[in-house]
C-alpha cells in the first residue's frame, strides 16, 4: 500500500535535490544513479497516474511508460526544474497519450453488462480499499482543473508554488482550486455521511 501523505516540506526538498542529482548523474551513464532516481520517485508517479487516470489497473503500466519516455529524454533533462516535476510531467503526457488511444479504440465484452463484469474483477478486501474506491470516486466529481491542483498539493505533495509551476498558472489560481476543491469534497463527504447515518 502506498501513502498518500505528503513528506514535510523539508524532507521533500532534499528528496528532490536528490533525485535530480541522481538523473543527472543516471544522465552521465551511472548505471546505480538510474536506480536511485526510479527508487526516489517511482511512488510519486504510481499515485499520480493513478489519480489522474482514475484507473487503478493501468496505473502500473502508465508508471512503466513514464520512466520509459523519461530515460529516452534524459540526455535533455539539464537539472533546470526538479527532476520530479519534469517527470510528473511526462507523466501527465503519458496518461493523456493513453486516454486518447483509449477513446479511439472500440470496447470488447463478452458479458451482457460488461461494467458490472468490469467492477466485479476489481480486487477487493484490501486494506483501505473502499476508502480508496470512494476518494477516486469523489474526486471523479471535480472539475480536471481542481482535481489535478487538488492531486499535486495533496496527494503527489508538490508546493503551491511548484504546483503553480508545474501547470502554468499564478500561484494564487493553484490555491483557489485546491481550495474549491476542498470545500467540494467537504459538502459531499458530510452529504454522504448525513445519507448513511438512517441506515446505521
Amino acid at each position: 500500500m502506498i501513502s498518500v501523505l505528503p513528506a514535510s516540506r523539508a524532507d521533500r526538498t532534499s528528496a528532490d535535490a536528490s533525485a535530480t542529482a541522481w538523473a543527472l548523474a543516471a544522465r552521465g551513464g551511472d548505471p546505480e544513479a538510474a536506480e536511485h532516481f526510479v527508487r526516489a520517485l517511482h511512488g510519486d508517479v504510481l499515485r499520480y497516474v493513478t489519480h489522474l487516470s482514475g484507473d487503478p489497473q493501468t496505473a502500473h503500466d502508465l508508471t512503466q511508460d513514464t520512466f520509459a519516455r523519461a530515460f529516452g529524454s534524459l540526455h535533455r533533462f539539464e537539472g533546470r526544474s526538479s527532476a520530479r516535476t519534469w517527470l510528473l510531467s511526462i507523466a501527465r503526457r503519458a496518461v493523456v497519450d493513453s486516454l486518447r488511444r483509449a477513446a479511439v479504440r472500440p470496447r470488447i465484452a463478452d458479458a451482457v453488462d460488461w461494467r458490472l463484469a468490469q467492477e466485479q474483477a476489481q480486487q477487493r478486501g484490501l486494506p483501505g480499499f473502499d476508502d480508496g474506491v470512494a476518494l477516486l470516486d469523489l474526486l471523479e466529481t471535480l472539475s480536471d482543473e481542481r482535481r489535478e491542483a487538488f492531486l499535486l498539493t495533496q496527494v503527489v505533495g508538490l508546493s503551491y508554488e511548484e504546483a503553480a509551476g508545474f501547470l502554468g498558472c499564478p500561484v494564487g489560481t493553484v490555491r483557489s482550486r485546491v481550495s474549491r476543491a476542498r470545500m467540494a469534497l467537504d459538502r459531499l463527504l458530510q452529504a454522504a455521511e448525513a445519507a448513511a447515518a438512517p441506515a446505521a
